[in-house]
């Protein structure tokens, strides 16, 4: 273990997404592996996110000169890829490095920490000259589908505040729990965030594959409580749902969606942009209705994300309720595919035309035998039902080479964007749309750090 090093359980975190510094601008992988032999990997049971910061950079900055100091954190990232296999490590700030890999339990991250707390204790050779290069760890771990990525990275950020407090590697074990939500109170509060403006969106693009080009995007609801900070989706969507708020909740984020869409059409953007549909609103025919009658009446170009389980609980309405969405134009997309109990019989019947494979089976889509051949065989079932195919999780470089190949038609995550503001959002449209014609396809999955801060 590091030494020095922290673990303790997660804490609440306060702060909205203003903190959230932890993008992906550069995908590295590394080429050393943590095996113990030959042969496929199974799969891992714990994902980890670490943050990486260099503590004294304003003092090698003023030795370096700034032109070569703003290259350090590239050399630490390449020192970190060939300590770590298969660690997808990111350049996101002037001084920082993100890693991000998947382990059989909370050791492994222990151990890499301590593999390069070591190596980075000793002086570091900069255009022949030793330097002292002090390195700041602040890290989270969790099981592996326990933890929302937005909390994992929410959590990381709070870990390397503590550390730069302590100045101690801090690793947040999230399966040792947090403070409980007051559900009471938040049951109060929920109805009055809309009100209030506590409640923003963010959005997160879908690429083209073959048109190699931004097709639409996914708009996701987030809750900026004024003392609790950031309440995820997974704590507020479910009580939604539980108190008959869902309703008023989805219609203002259509309502927003369409007021943004405006702004990106100005921009001379015309994108489908995509909003999550609860299953109980499936069956609600007052609001079919209404949101029916906003598209119609805006003329926007709008999909819904639904899940097999939504269907399932009242397949009837569901599918006729459904019928009714696809013919005023709204795009069908099932979300999330493979992740529930997958029925051929329901799917067949659905006006869908994307569906979008679960990112469980993307994000080890390279180091298992049999996640490829899922995403294979489901590639093909939606073509030969005349649907698009979109990967979700999409986060390295080979992993997008393969879904390239096996013909998966767009991709979505953090290799592309993680989920960004509106005004992030226009920023990064803008400069995908000045990039050069013969420029290669990967300069759109790279921006520079100041865009990610003010994501």
């Amino acid at each position: 273990m590091a030494q020095n090093a922290r673990i303790e359980p997660s804490a609440d975190v306060h702060g909205g997404m203003d903190a959230f510094r932890a993008a992906r601008r550069m995908s590295i992988v590394g080429n050393l592996e943590w095996s113990d032999g030959p042969g496929p990997r199974p799969a891992k049971a714990w994902q980890f996110l670490c943050l990486s910061e260099v503590a004294n950079f304003a003092a090698l900055r003023r030795h370096l000169g700034r032109g070569r100091a703003d290259r350090l954190a590239f050399d630490i990232c390449g020192q970190i890829a060939a300590v770590l296999s298969n660690a997808r490590v990111s350049v996101v700030g002037r001084s920082m490095v993100e890693f991000g890999f998947e382990g059989d339990a909370i050791t492994d991250l222990e151990r890499a920490i301590a593999t390069l707390t070591e190596i980075f204790a000793a002086p570091i050779n900069i255009d022949g000259e030793p330097h002292e290069v002090r390195m700041l760890f602040g890290a989270a771990a969790a099981p592996i589908g326990a933890t929302e990525d937005v909390r994992l990275a929410e959590e990381t950020e709070s870990a390397l505040d503590q550390a730069h407090d302590e100045q101690v590697t801090v690793i947040r074990d999230l399966s040792m729990g947090t403070p409980a939500f007051d559900r009471l109170t938040l049951t109060r509060e929920l109805g009055a965030a809309i009100a209030n403006g506590e409640m923003f969106l963010q959005y997160q693009p879908k690429v083209h594959v073959r048109r190699q080009e931004i097709s639409s995007a996914e708009a996701l609801v987030r809750w900026q409580h004024p003392t609790r900070g950031l309440v995820l989706p997974g704590d507020f969507i479910p009580l939604a749902e539980e108190i008959g708020e869902i309703g008023p909740l989805t219609l203002w984020t259509l309502d927003k969606v369409i007021e943004d869409q405006r702004t990106l059409a100005a921009d001379g953007h015309d994108l489908t942009i995509f909003i999550n549909i609860s299953g109980q609103l499936l069956a609600d025919s007052a609001f079919v209705a209404e949101a029916c009658a906003r598209v119609c009446d805006n003329a926007a170009r709008i999909g819904f994300e639904i899940t097999e389980t939504s269907v399932i609980r009242d397949p009837q309405s569901a599918i006729a309720n459904l019928q009714t969405f696809a013919d005023v134009g709204i795009t069908i997309a099932i979300d999330d595919y493979g992740a529930g109990l997958s029925s051929l019989a329901y799917l067949k019947q659905l006006p869908a035309r994307e569906l979008k494979i679960d990112k469980m089976f993307v994000l080890q889509l390279t180091s298992s035998n049999r996640d490829p051949l899922i995403v294979r065989s489901t590639i093909d079932l939606a073509h030969a039902l005349e649907m698009e195919v979109t990967a979700e999780g999409v986060e390295t470089q080979a992993a997008m080479a393969l879904l390239t190949v096996m013909g998966c038609d767009m991709v979505q995550g953090y290799l592309i964007s993680r989920p960004i503001s509106i005004d992030a959002f226009r920023q990064f449209l803008r400069d995908d749309k000045l990039r050069p014609e013969e420029d290669s396809a990967p300069s759109m999955f790279k921006r520079p750090a100041s865009f990610w801060k003010s994501g």
